[in-house]
């Protein structure tokens, strides 16, 4: 008897931000695959427009965006919701990392910056998501990229652990206003994964997923962006229907083992 496989998206619309490249990107083609139309924002202008092109202009378009400019936030759930009618899924991906430093040396220029765009745009974009969600009556799906550092403190530099703790209060603080609506909202935490965030060329791609086989509890699986899309997808699917204010980790068991 053969399996059945299903499309979990079949006839959904979706947003995803960051989705020019790594988890966004992979997410952006995995949506689809099950039977989304996704509208890619990203600022990376030429990167996403080769992903929706890669994917098929019938089912993917770009739409450039400051996640940090509210205006242009509205504006992309705008042009989501007058072209497609609708929308169902959120998967709220876009974030920046600086450079790690001794807290002693912190640039808060740079902490805001990242503070900006990893919890202020993901404000922004929950927010007006969620209106046109409550509109149109639509029981949808938000997912959130966080992180490992946004359950343990630690390696990660300091702005960007502080934005994926925060973004997780956010995350939770939103399930608990949008329930009444029949919104779902959910984080998804990955470990160490080589993506345009962190890893520019094949060497740092290396470096990264290096760093995570050494230093990660589950051996003989490198974690791709793949992996963390496919955790994305249940989230925003009916699959988890009764799944709400939790952050799914895709760290291999990292956040909950203190090796010995």
């Amino acid at each position: 008897m053969g399996i059945y496989i299903y499309n979990r998206l079949e006839g959904k619309i979706a947003i995803v931000t960051g989705g020019a490249s790594g988890i966004g990107a992979e997410a952006a083609r995995l949506f689809t695959e099950h039977g989304a139309k996704v509208v890619i924002v990203d600022l990376q202008e030429e990167l996403g427009q080769n992903v929706a092109v890669s994917i098929g202009l019938d089912k993917a378009v770009f739409y450039r965006c400051d996640v940090t400019n509210e205006t242009e936030v509205e504006n992309a759930v705008k042009f989501t919701v007058e072209k497609h009618g609708t929308l169902d899924v959120l998967f709220s991906n876009a974030g920046v990392m600086e450079q790690p430093c001794s807290i002693l040396d912190l640039d808060l220029e740079q902490f805001d910056r990242t503070v900006a765009v990893n919890v202020r745009g993901a404000a922004a974009f929950i927010k007006h998501a969620a209106r046109a969600m409550v509109e149109k009556g639509t029981r949808g799906s938000i997912v959130c990229t966080t992180s490992v550092a946004a359950e343990i403190g630690g390696p990660g530099p300091h702005a960007y652990t502080a934005s994926k703790h925060a973004l997780l209060g956010l995350v939770r603080s939103a399930c608990g206003g949008l329930g009444k609506h029949g919104i779902r909202v959910n984080g998804v935490a990955p470990y160490a994964v080589a993506t345009g965030i962190n890893s520019r060329d094949e060497e740092t791609v290396r470096m990264v997923e290096g760093y995570c086989a050494s230093t990660g509890i589950l051996k003989g699986v490198v974690l791709k962006a793949r992996h963390v899309a496919q955790a994305a997808l249940f989230l925003a699917s009916d699959d988890s229907v009764y799944v709400s204010g939790q952050n799914l980790a895709v760290d291999g068991g990292y956040s909950v083992v203190k090796p010995m």
